[in-house]
C-alpha cells in the first residue's frame, strides 16, 4: 500500500484527488475563515491584529525601543485602552452602568501607581500625553463635529436653557452635601469648602488648582497642602458621576420615553448626518469624499487656534472660546452643509476610535490612583455622593419643566463634577451620550469658572 492521505468515498462514489480534498480544506480557512478571524474584534482591533501587537510590543519593551512617537504610542493606547473598555463591558450588571469607561480610566492609573506597567511605556505615555496634547484635539472634534451636525432651530435654544438647571442643580448641591457632610461631623465650613464646592470647581487644571492658589492667599497657607485636600473630591466626584451616568444610560434603556438619545430637547435630529439620505438631498450633499471629511478635521483644529488666540485676548478658556466659535459658524451658516456633514464624519471617527485610548491615556498620566483612594472614607463618600446625586436629580427636575429631555439634562449637569475636560469624555461615553459634549462643556468650564469665583469671593468675605 502506498504511503501518503488516505481518501474515503461511500461504496459506488469515485474517490475524490487527494489534491482537490486538501484544496477544498484550504479553502475552508484561507481567505473565507481568515476574513471571518479578521471580524472579531476586541474593540476595534481584530483579533490577529491584536495578538500581533502584544508580540510586538513585548519585543519592543524587552529591546527598550518603546518611544513616545506616534505610531508606537497609538499601538500602545489603543492596546490598552480597548482592552480594559473590553473588560468593563463582558462585567455583568457594570457593564450596564459605563463599565467601560470606568475600566479604561482606573484600572491604567492602579496599575501606574502600583508599578504594573514598564518605566518605559509608562513615562513614553505622560510624555506624549503632555506634549501632544491631544485631550484637545479630541475635544476639537466633537465639539465642532456635534455642533455642525445639531438643528440650527434648537440649538440657540438648548444653550440658553442649559444654564437654569445647572444653576439651580448647582445651589441645591451645595445646599444639601454640606447638611449631610456637616451631619456627618466634617463641619460645614470644611464640608463646603474642602469637598463640595471641588467637586463643582471644573476639575483640576481649571478648577482645583487656581481654587487651592486662591485659599491659600486668603488663608495664608501652603498651596501644595490646600491642593492635596482639594484633589481627591475632584476625582471621586467625577468618578461618582460616572457611574450614575452609566446608571441613566441603563435608565433611559427601560423608560425610552425619559431620553432623547443624545438630544437634549424633543425636535431635535443631527441636521448632517450623512446617513439619513433625507438630509443628505435637502442639503444637496451628494457622496462624501476624502478630501471633505479631512477638510472639516482641518476646519475644527482651526476653529481651536481661534480659540487659542481668544484665550490669550479676552481670558476666555480656549474649549469654550472655540464652542462659541463654532455655534456662531452653525449659526450664520459659515460652513457649507457638504463641509457641515464632513465635520459630523470626523465627529463620529473620533468617538469610535480614539475615546478609550485616551482614557486609557489620562489613567496613566493624569489620574494619581493614590489620591482617588485618600478620598474612600465613609463621611468623604456619602458627602460626595450627596451632592453629586443632588446636582443631577435637580438638573433632570429642572430641565423637564423646561422641556427638555431629564436623562440628557441630568447628564449635563453630571459633567458639572467631573474631572474637566477628561472627566467630560469619561462621563459622556459612560452615558453613549457624546452628543452633549457642547453642553457638557458649558457646565464643566463656565460653571466651573463662576463656582470658584464666587467661593473665593465668599472666602474672602468670611475670613
Amino acid at each position: 500500500m502506498a504511503s501518503g492521505t488516505v481518501n474515503l468515498a461511500k461504496p459506488g462514489e469515485t474517490p475524490a484527488p487527494a489534491s482537490e480534498t486538501g484544496a477544498a480544506r484550504s479553502q475552508k480557512f484561507w481567505p473565507q475563515g481568515w476574513w471571518r478571524l479578521m471580524d472579531i474584534k476586541i474593540g476595534i482591533i481584530p483579533i490577529p491584529v491584536y495578538l500581533i501587537l502584544v508580540v510586538l510590543l513585548t519585543i519592543l519593551t524587552l529591546e527598550r525601543e518603546i518611544k513616545p512617537d506616534s505610531p508606537t504610542m497609538i499601538a500602545v493606547l489603543v492596546l490598552g485602552g480597548f482592552t480594559c473598555a473590553e473588560i468593563g463591558k463582558r462585567l455583568p450588571i457594570l457593564r450596564n452602568i459605563g463599565a467601560g469607561a470606568i475600566f479604561a480610566t482606573f484600572i491604567p492609573s492602579a496599575l501606574a501607581y502600583y508599578k504594573l506597567i514598564p518605566p518605559q511605556i509608562e513615562k513614553s505615555i505622560i510624555d506624549f500625553t503632555k506634549f501632544t496634547n491631544f485631550l484637545y484635539l479630541y475635544i476639537a472634534a466633537i465639539i465642532v463635529g456635534s455642533i455642525l451636525g445639531m438643528d440650527r432651530g434648537v440649538l440657540i435654544k438648548g444653550f440658553l436653557k442649559i444654564f437654569v438647571p445647572l444653576g439651580i442643580g448647582s445651589i441645591a448641591a451645595g445646599i444639601v452635601g454640606t447638611l449631610v457632610g456637616t451631619a456627618l461631623g466634617l463641619g460645614a465650613y470644611h464640608t463646603f469648602f474642602f469637598i463640595v464646592v471641588p467637586i463643582m470647581a471644573g476639575g483640576v487644571g481649571e478648577g482645583a488648582i487656581p481654587l487651592s492658589i486662591g485659599y491659600a492667599a486668603i488663608l495664608g497657607a501652603s498651596q501644595g497642602d490646600l491642593f492635596a485636600q482639594v484633589l481627591p473630591p475632584v476625582m471621586l466626584g467625577s468618578l461618582t458621576a460616572i457611574v450614575f451616568s452609566g446608571i441613566l444610560n441603563y435608565v433611559g434603556k427601560t423608560y425610552p420615553h425619559l431620553t432623547g438619545e443624545g438630544r437634549l430637547q424633543p425636535g431635535e435630529h443631527d441636521d448632517m448626518d450623512p446617513k439619513d439620505e433625507t438630509v443628505t438631498a435637502e442639503k444637496g450633499g451628494g457622496a462624501m469624499d476624502v478630501s471633505t471629511i479631512a477638510a472639516a478635521g482641518l476646519t475644527a483644529v482651526t476653529l481651536y487656534l481661534l480659540g487659542v488666540m481668544l484665550h490669550h485676548v479676552v481670558g476666555l478658556p480656549a474649549p469654550v472660546a472655540m464652542l462659541f466659535l463654532a455655534v456662531l459658524a452653525k449659526l450664520t451658516s459659515a460652513v457649507s452643509p457638504h463641509l457641515q456633514a464632513g465635520g459630523f464624519v470626523v465627529y463620529k471617527f473620533v468617538q469610535t476610535g480614539m475615546t478609550y485610548p485616551l482614557l486609557f491615556a489620562i489613567g496613566v498620566s493624569l489620574t494619581p490612583w493614590d489620591k482617588l483612594m485618600s478620598a474612600f472614607t465613609i463621611p468623604n463618600l456619602i458627602t460626595i455622593i450627596a451632592t453629586v446625586f443632588t446636582l443631577m436629580v435637580t438638573g433632570a427636575f429642572v430641565g423637564r419643566r423646561l422641556g427638555m429631555y431629564p436623562i440628557e439634562a441630568a447628564i449635563v449637569n453630571a459633567c458639572h463634577s467631573g474631572q474637566g475636560g477628561t472627566g467630560d469624555v469619561a462621563i459622556l461615553t459612560a452615558a453613549n451620550r457624546m452628543q452633549l459634549m457642547p453642553f457638557a462643556q458649558i457646565a464643566t468650564r463656565i460653571g466651573g469658572a463662576v463656582t470658584v469665583t464666587a467661593v473665593l469671593v465668599a472666602m474672602r468675605w468670611i475670613a
